[in-house]
């Protein structure tokens, strides 16, 4: 079943409130979902510091001040996430990070981006990572009720495989292992087994390729077969989309000071103005966009 939540903060003055608007979101969806649970935060000045690179590790079989040691970085400990940061290129960072501990789970990279996640529910994760203290411009998160692979780490969306993005997901793709097989055949490293890693590695390098988000979401939407609602976002967007039927549940709302998608209405209805958002339901395989 699964859970979405995204917010994309137009106003400033939220910023400081991100991540305790976000915790009441994700947290709101923990009945569609308890297995695992997964946010990415574009912006907080503690988790990815202005200048920086950051790279969220799961996994690694050492203590944060050997990490920090071993690659020359600042390490902050989440729970099980790993945020290692440095006025470097989140890439190089990544590189180093790889070499020194190829058994690890990269859960994403790039500057300005921190994304943590865990098997649990969204209450006792949100908690152990302190969110509600969280910062920034944008947050997206996700409840996940496993049903084609592991409930673990790595079945954890937010799928972060490409610099400053990410993919959440709720629904299935009845043709991702034809398309994981053509992609591996082309190079592309996979962590899971997950339907929904298939789909952000396909946008991955559909923006690698040098086309916009609406592009990306156009191609897959051609090339995928399933039900499904995305919310993919990068460093300057954030994306809906639903499948041909749209029969997983979606609801977007807009106002002057935010824009906010939700799986249902009850994760937006906390949000300071919502009774005066625009609100909607997005329509089949229309995409909607906003830029900062």
């Amino acid at each position: 079943m699964c859970g979405i939540v995204g917010l994309h903060l137009r106003n400033p003055d939220l910023h400081s409130q991100l991540g305790e608007l976000v915790t009441g979101m994700l947290c709101e969806m923990g009945d569609r979902g308890s297995d695992s649970t997964g946010v990415a935060v574009y912006g907080d000045p503690t988790w990815s510091p202005p200048g920086h690179g950051c790279v969220s590790l799961l996994g690694v079989d050492a203590s944060p001040d050997e990490v920090a040691a071993e690659l020359g970085v600042s390490v902050t400990q989440l729970d099980a996430t790993y945020l290692l940061t440095a006025q470097a290129l989140s890439e190089d960072i990544l590189a180093a990070a790889r070499s020194a501990y190829p058994d690890a789970l990269v859960a994403g990279f790039g500057a300005d981006l921190a994304v943590l996640k865990g098997v649990g529910h969204p209450r006792v994760l949100t908690e152990r990572w302190d969110l509600a203290e969280a910062q920034g411009w944008q947050g997206v998160g996700h409840t996940r009720m496993a049903t084609e692979s592991a409930v673990t780490p790595a079945g954890c969306h937010p799928y972060a495989v490409g610099p400053e993005q990410c993919m959440v997901h709720n629904g299935s793709f009845a043709n991702h292992a034809t398309i994981r097989r053509e992609l591996r055949a082309a190079g592309v490293r996979f962590d899971s087994e997950n339907d929904t890693e298939v789909g952000a590695r396909f946008i991955a390098r559909q923006l690698a390729d040098g086309r916009d988000v609406e592009a990306a979401l156009k191609e897959l939407c051609a090339v995928f077969d399933g039900f499904y609602t995305l919310l993919v976002s990068n460093l300057d967007s954030f994306a809906v989309v639903r499948d041909a039927i749209a029969c997983k549940p979606a609801v977007i709302a807009e106002t002057d000071d935010w824009v906010a998608m939700g799986s249902e209405y009850r994760a937006l209805a906390g949000l300071p103005g919502v009774e005066l958002a625009n609100i909607w339901e997005p329509e089949p395989e229309v995409i909607y966009a906003w830029r900062r």
